[in-house]
């Protein structure tokens, strides 16, 4: 009688027939049984720890008072500029000690809105907030961050920097108005060019290449200044070093860059967002170097990541040394995407304690479930994630993809730290590959465990190169147990 299980020798790598192909690559090593027990225990046991995290977020309250824009003169139809209004609002609110600025029902249209401490942006139910395409109306420049490296550049087009208390909630709408040339060629050549870029057109690439040269030669912030001319777009809605975040309820579409961008912050609360934007770099929810980040209930349908949890780019994140630690998501839905919940690739600083569960994946352009990506150029320690309870119908890609080859692969003196990695209870129904981990020979990915998890419609096996302690705890491939 054959036996039903797939070894850890044949699971290695089973490119072109699935799990019936018996190939084997070098740099792997698979714990024992005992082992295995002590793994699942601990892995198990990591879990304890969300319950603490979770008491230490709590989303801000703010006062009984309610300024509507239109007191500072918003004309509702999205015509007027309401940019000053804005601005009126949230002074005023901010100055009585706190409340709600409301945007009413309606369409309304502003240049970049600044939050300050203790003001709730509320944007109604059946109300629409359009922002200006104009570059020039997010100038002068602000201190943000972008691809992970610190500058001066446009203004997100909702910010706060050093604020406590500050939230935008709402049924609403938030539209960047970015398509085609209004942000998105910038970009510049990409994919198929299907968002208007064609030769001779702007592009970022210039100032990007010399942003991070900057960054590498330890330039000083103030000096890195980016505005008229550079072609950097701006996040949407970045909180950078604020205390006490919340984004709640409302619905983006048509980003710039990335749709939800806290950097830097302590206590952010992200719950039940729409992220529906399909733009280059449209990330949904990118935390960046933030601590305590709760992710629950949002939808995404994006261009990029759906969640990308990032802690800074090469020199610029290692000279903040500021991790993403402490992060739950769970009840999220994706669906187009390069990845469901991932790490990197700006992630200098590091990522600890990350927990994903309860989650809903699905869609033929969901490249991945769960990413790590990146290299010895950019470094950091990435250890302690774990996701569980999370069900895949189709995604494009590989149910779990570790790469340490990302972009530049191995060409830096930073080689990344991959290490304790647990995944349970995950379910696919259609992959390419159920696993896709790469790391070097002189840093090996280290102490995978998979557990309770079948991967159906599995068409090219795995790839693994350079793993240490990988493991598995009652896992099928296509039908077939993994040991």
């Amino acid at each position: 009688m054959t036996d039903p299980t797939l070894s850890r020798r044949q699971f290695a790598r089973t490119l072109a027939l699935g799990a019936g192909a018996l190939a084997v690559l070098p740099g792997c090593a698979r714990l024992g049984t005992s082992a295995e027990a002590v793994a699942a225990g601990r892995d198990a046991a990591a879990w304890d720890r969300v319950p603490g995290i979770l008491a230490r977020i709590q989303a801000p309250r703010f006062p009984d008072r309610d300024e509507p824009v239109t007191a500072h003169g918003a004309v509702e139809g999205g015509e007027v500029v309401a940019t000053d209004a804005f601005r009126g609002a949230v002074e005023a609110v901010h100055a009585a000690g706190g409340g709600r600025v409301v945007v009413p029902p309606g369409i309304w249209l502003t240049g970049p809105i600044h939050l300050l401490s203790n003001v709730e942006l509320h944007v109604s139910e059946g109300a629409t907030l359009r922002f200006v395409t104009d570059p020039e109306a997010y100038l002068p420049a602000v201190y943000t961050r972008w691809e992970g490296v610190e500058l001066m550049n446009y203004s997100p087009l909702i910010y706060a920097v050093d604020q406590e208390n500050v939230a935008v909630t709402g049924g609403g709408t938030l539209d960047g108005q970015a398509e085609g040339e209004a942000w998105w060629t910038w970009k510049g050549p990409w994919k198929d060019n299907r968002h208007g870029w064609t030769e001779g057109m702007p592009q970022q690439r210039e100032a990007r290449d010399r942003l991070f040269a900057q960054a590498e030669a330890g330039v000083p912030v103030e000096e890195r200044v980016y505005g008229t001319g550079d072609y950097l777009r701006p996040s949407f809605v970045e909180f950078l070093r604020c205390r006490n975040v919340l984004i709640e309820g409302v619905t983006v579409v048509r980003s710039p860059m990335w749709l939800l961008h806290p950097t830097l912050c302590t206590n952010v609360t992200v719950r039940g967002v729409t992220a529906n934007s399909h733009g280059p770099n449209n990330d949904g929810c990118n935390p960046e170097s933030c601590t305590d980040v709760l992710i629950e209930g949002c939808t995404f349908d994006t261009g990029d990541d759906c969640i990308a949890l990032k802690s800074g780019r090469n020199a610029d994140g290692r000279r903040l040394a500021a991790p993403i630690q402490n992060v739950v998501v769970r009840d999220c839905t994706m669906r187009d995407g390069h990845g469901g919940v991932v790490i990197g690739s700006e992630m200098s600083g590091g990522a600890r304690d990350v927990f994903a569960e309860r989650c809903q994946m699905d869609s033929p352009n969901l490249e991945r479930v769960l990413r790590i990506k990146t290299n010895s150029i950019r470094g950091g320690v990435v250890e302690g994630v774990y996701m569980r309870d999370v069900t895949a119908g189709q995604v494009a890609d590989a149910i779990v993809r570790i790469n340490f080859l990302y972009e530049e692969g191995d060409a830096g003196d930073f080689p990344p730290t991959v290490r304790d990695i647990d995944v349970r209870r995950v379910t696919s129904q259609r992959s390419e590959y159920a696993l896709y981990l790469i790391g070097y020979p002189h840093a090996p990915i280290r102490d995978v465990h998979l557990a309770d998890c079948r991967f159906a419609g599995v068409e090219q096996g795995s790839v693994i190169e350079h793993v240490e302690g990988l493991t598995f705890d009652d896992v099928t491939v296509n039908g077939t147990r993994v040991s």
